[in-house]
């Protein structure tokens, strides 16, 4: 009983330590406040809020909830789902960071014209062709985001951005419910010590794969799916755009004021909340 007593005090202590934590980074954005913060983080704000509404219009074309989006498609697409988002990440790496040198970065309508053509003609043949068109899709959004991190002021060609840029696929997904609480992915502090670009690969590809799975059972509803493939697909890159502007926003903000990027994300999430 004294040992289960102490745990409980000890683990009270540590809820505690973190409440006061959290409250110490917001009494500290807030006295770090000054108006050229307070703009930048508007802008990001409304750039995640926009983001976070472009999936309502699929799911009302699907006819369906996201969360049984995913009971569509056969158990073993589910069970070969996240081993596939791997393949796919590490194939976009690979062709995104080789495309750079050749094709100059495009307009971020000119990215979502092409990931919708695509989704057209995978939606168009089924889960068969949608499954095939992944690698092709997700290296579209992978270039698309470097784009943004350069214009932002980073260099894709190097390995941390490189992984700060897989690290943007770690957000919930466009048909995903959020209200502004779900912003884990953008907390993470991305370093390279002791592993790899790939291996971030293996830490979002999980988060990416569920995201993917909804993609793809969208994708491939009767009758209309090149329609379907289409608006899903113009979705997914619409949002993934968004959330590299929201990603590589905070991350120039950090760097402008100089400030960490738990605090900020606290800010945003405030800012978000409140529009």
């Amino acid at each position: 009983m004294r040992q289960s007593g102490k745990m409980c005090r000890e683990r009270c202590r540590v809820a505690l330590e973190i409440c006061t934590l959290h409250a110490d980074l917001r009494d500290m954005a807030t006295e770090l406040s000054t108006p050229d913060l307070d703009r930048d983080i508007s802008e990001i704000a409304k750039r995640y809020r926009k983001a976070s509404g472009v999936g309502i219009q699929v799911l009302n074309l699907v006819g369906g909830q996201a969360e049984n989006l995913m009971e569509r498609l056969p158990d073993p697409v589910k069970e070969r789902l996240e081993d596939a988002t791997t393949k796919a990440l590490n194939f976009a790496l690979n062709a995104a960071s080789r495309s750079r040198g050749v094709v100059p970065d495009q307009k971020s309508w000119l990215n979502t014209a092409a990931a919708t053509a695509m989704g057209a003609a995978g939606g168009a043949g089924g889960l068969p062709t949608a499954l095939a068109e992944l690698p092709v899709t997700t290296t579209v959004l992978l270039r698309a985001i470097q784009g943004i991190a350069a214009e932002y002021g980073f260099d894709p060609n190097q390995p941390e951005i490189q992984a700060e840029c897989i690290q943007v696929f770690a957000a919930a997904g466009p048909l995903a419910a959020d209200d502004g609480a779900d912003m884990g992915f953008l907390s993470a502090r991305v370093t390279l010590s002791g592993t790899t670009v790939h291996g971030i690969i293996a830490r979002v590809a999980p988060r990416l794969s569920a995201a993917l799975g909804q993609k793809l059972a969208a994708q491939t509803v009767p009758i209309i799916g090149a329609v379907a493939g289409a608006a899903t697909n113009y979705a997914y890159t619409s949002y993934y755009q968004e959330m590299a502007h929201v990603h590589f926003g905070l991350m120039r903000a950090g760097k402008a004021h100089k400030l960490p990027r738990d605090t900020l994300v606290l800010r945003l999430a405030d800012a978000v909340k409140s529009l």
